[in-house]
């Protein structure tokens, strides 16, 4: 059964003994609601040599500006429960608010660069409340390695860079994206489209897809052109595009051309109805 931790210094205490016991300890920092997405982050960390895993729930406040979801966000303590434990997850760490963020709460990790671009630019707080609460984590969990998924591609590239430049001792692992039966990227804000909204956002995973099979059959293929027919696609499925942007694979920052030997990304962000979904695809 796994273990439920609210404490911080609870948590360090589990996680010094582990050490001391000769494990390494595996983190997979997740806001709940869990899925088969955040699931195979729980394997990628057990293939990765995770001895011990500790899953951590926690909506994080300071990562939400005032007009998005933080109230209404998918929250399921007990049913995240039994799926950490049907993974033979070790520990949840599970804090409240007042655990993480006393008050008042004056120091923030803040990423300069490729926190700029891409989701970024619509939420201007939004990374560093990632890179806070992912660094209190890292503190709290003292893991060896932490798992991070494809999908939230921004995301793990910051993460990537605030562990290298501050000096965590900790290898970060990036997960591939875990999709729907349809092709849709699994992620908790799916439960808020309705049937024909779940429908027509279909359009973002195949108008990626599209572009990775017309790049393979064209290497030399203007990325502009790759990038127009997937933003055509999803506005003629009624999505209203907020970015499609070819990037650098490992710094998801601006890429112009499709340069050979190189790896890219295109990654888009999009609403149907009122729910911001993102995805991307490698070339």
């Amino acid at each position: 059964m796994a273990q439920v931790i609210h404490s911080i210094s609870e948590l360090q205490q589990w996680s010094r003994a582990a050490h001391k016991a000769g494990k390494t300890v595996g983190l997979v920092p997740t806001m709940g609601f869990l899925h088969d997405g955040h699931l195979s982050l729980i394997d990628a960390a057990r293939a990765n040599g995770a001895d011990a895993v500790v899953i951590s729930i926690f909506v994080n406040p300071i990562q939400f500006g005032p007009n998005e979801d933080f109230a209404k966000y998918p929250r399921d303590f007990e049913r995240d429960r039994a799926l950490c434990e049907a993974r033979k997850v070790d520990v949840i760490f599970a804090p409240g608010v007042e655990d993480m963020y006393p008050e008042p709460l004056t120091c923030h990790v803040y990423e300069d660069t490729i926190s700029k671009n891409l989701c970024g630019k619509s939420r201007p707080i939004h990374f560093e409340g990632v890179t806070t609460v992912v660094s209190k984590l890292f503190n709290a969990a003292l893991p060896d390695l932490a798992v991070f998924g494809q999908k939230d591609a921004q995301q793990a590239a910051i993460i990537r860079r605030m562990v290298r430049d501050l000096n965590f001792p900790i290898r970060i692992i990036t997960a591939p994206i875990v999709r729907e039966a349809d092709g849709l990227a699994m992620s908790s804000r799916n439960k808020y489209l309705s049937e024909d909204e779940h429908r027509r956002a279909l359009a973002i995973s195949s108008s990626l897809f599209r572009a990775q099979k017309k790049f393979a059959a064209q290497p030399g293929i203007a990325a502009a052109k790759l990038i127009a027919d997937i933003r055509a696609e999803i506005t003629a499925a009624g999505g209203l595009v907020e970015y499609v942007e070819l990037t650098d694979s490992d710094t998801m920052l601006p890429a112009v051309s499709l340069e050979p030997g190189k790896s890219f990304t295109i990654a888009v962000a999009a609403k149907f109805g009122s729910t911001r979904l993102i995805d991307n695809i490698q070339l």
